[in-house]
């Protein structure tokens, strides 16, 4: 026989929310046969709830090690990492920016690229660094104009500081009036975390 585990969220949590694993005794073959599981932890980073079902809460920012028993049988040590909790995201700069797209003396060349859209992650438990911030774009009017973030519209948290930033290239074609740009954020089971952050850019001859 053999446990098979299966954690949920790549095997990450938040620092106070609930962790609930999946596991399953297998034969030799591989099949999986009706066999209790009990759970336990081997770090108090994470306190098992419910032994029968592996519900645990996370109590500690760091990792900690899951393990599934049945009988005299027990798994390989699973590992939990427990991040921060985030709480909320906030702009860090400026919110509304003007790119102006033809040359303005002394310039030799018109602008394309908005300041940058920077925003600040707070959590629970210490700074939460390498956290995923999405930005979006809405274009105002809707003319066919092509608008794209440096470096990408998916930006990870600084692990110093929390701050994550991109910047709004405007590609060759129509000349939209503005961009409203919106940057979220999500927890690791999948939920939005409450706040939005909200930039505008004009752009203007």
């Amino acid at each position: 026989m053999a446990i098979e585990i299966v954690l949920p969220d790549s095997g990450r949590v938040e620092v106070t929310d609930t962790f609930r694993p999946g596991g399953r005794a297998l034969n030799g073959l591989g099949d999986s046969v009706q066999a209790p599981l009990h759970w336990s932890s081997l770090d108090s980073a994470l306190v098992v709830l419910d032994s029968a079902t592996g519900v645990s809460i996370a109590t500690t920012v760091g990792t900690a090690r899951l393990q599934a028993r049945s009988g005299n049988l027990f798994s390989n040590p699973q590992t939990v990492r427990i991040l921060e909790r985030l709480d909320s995201v906030r702009t860090a700069g400026a919110t509304r920016d003007t790119v102006f797209v033809t040359p303005v003396p002394p310039a030799t060349a018109a602008d394309s690229l908005s300041d940058s859209l920077s925003v600040q992650a707070y959590a629970f438990g210490g700074t939460p660094g390498g956290r995923r911030v999405v930005y979006a774009f809405t274009i105002f009017p809707d003319s066919g104009s092509v608008v794209t973030f440096l470096p990408n519209d998916t930006v990870l948290t600084s692990s110093a500081t929390g701050i994550a930033a991109a910047r709004l290239q405007l590609r060759p074609g129509p000349v939209p009036d503005s961009v409203v740009i919106t940057a979220t954020m999500r927890h690791v089971n999948g939920t939005l975390v409450p706040d939005t952050v909200t930039f505008v850019v004009e752009f203007r001859p």
